[in-house]
């Protein structure tokens, strides 16, 4: 299926790897010109040569989360198409234990960043008559954990303001819409999986038998998976999908709606 969006412009946030740059390579395949961004710069100039295999593909080396950075960002690149907004979700702990510092890094990353992306490009896209951001949030939203209260309270803020905001946007051609991973088989799950283990004295991989047994689907998801999910959101055919949560995790999520 071609997807419509070749000559696109599109800003990847944290796209040096993982799902972020899962969605930059979807895109790129298609032909969209890809800036990806990300803090270091090493990973990142890594990422941007693999996607300069498929086409036009940039990076800006930059902190997202900081108004230094996204003028940065903006200086380099003033216009975009569409807009992949992506951050790593904050610590798991105590809420009793949180103070209000901790809670500003959390909903500037998870929430405040986003909205301040969408507010930088969504006008010219409506002026344009096209536009497609998508963020990529977490399945906490549908499905809050215990212990990521920060997770679960930063993003679904963001999740409410965009509810409201897709509504507005749509009828210039403008989409707005989450995706909602649940657990992919990324360097950051290894990573989750290795402090599980030492924390509670076992191998990495008797952890993650253990996680894979209680899946539905007995796997993982694949970068890939979400990656062209993210693509076919942003494509010409998903003009009328708005303001929806696009929760991806194999089943696990049990309830009906």
């Amino acid at each position: 299926m071609d997807l419509g969006i070749a000559g696109k412009k599109a800003l990847v946030c944290g796209a040096s790897a993982g799902l972020g740059y899962a969605c930059a390579e979807a895109l790129a395949r298609e032909g969209v010109e890809v800036v990806i961004v990300a803090r270091t710069e090493g990973p990142l100039l890594v990422a941007v040569k693999n996607l300069l295999t498929f086409g036009k593909a940039h990076c800006v080396a930059a902190d997202v989360t900081s108004a230094q950075g996204r003028a940065r960002i903006f200086a380099a690149h003033p216009q975009f198409d569409i807009i992949v907004t992506n951050a790593g979700g904050p610590p798991p702990g105590d809420f009793r234990q949180w103070d209000q510092d901790v809670w500003q890094k959390a909903l500037n990353a998870n929430m405040l960043t986003p909205i301040e992306l969408i507010k930088a490009t969504v006008d010219g896209m409506m002026a344009r008559g096209f536009g497609r951001i998508i963020n990529i949030t977490s399945s906490a939203v549908k499905s809050p954990v215990d212990g990521l209260g920060l997770s679960n309270g930063a993003r679904s803020g963001l999740t409410g303001f965009v509810a409201g905001l897709a509504r507005t946007t749509v009828a210039k051609g403008v989409t707005i819409n989450n995706i909602l991973p649940g657990t992919f088989d990324t360097a950051r799950l290894a990573g989750n999986f290795a402090a599980q283990a030492q924390r509670e004295g076992k191998s990495v991989d008797e952890v993650r038998h253990a996680r894979l047994v209680k899946h539905p689907a007995h796997r993982f998801g694949q970068p890939s998976e979400l990656g062209r999910t993210c693509a076919f959101l942003c494509s010409v055919h998903a003009g009328y999908i708005n303001g929806q949560n696009v929760l991806l995790d194999g089943g696990s999520f049990t309830g009906v709606f």
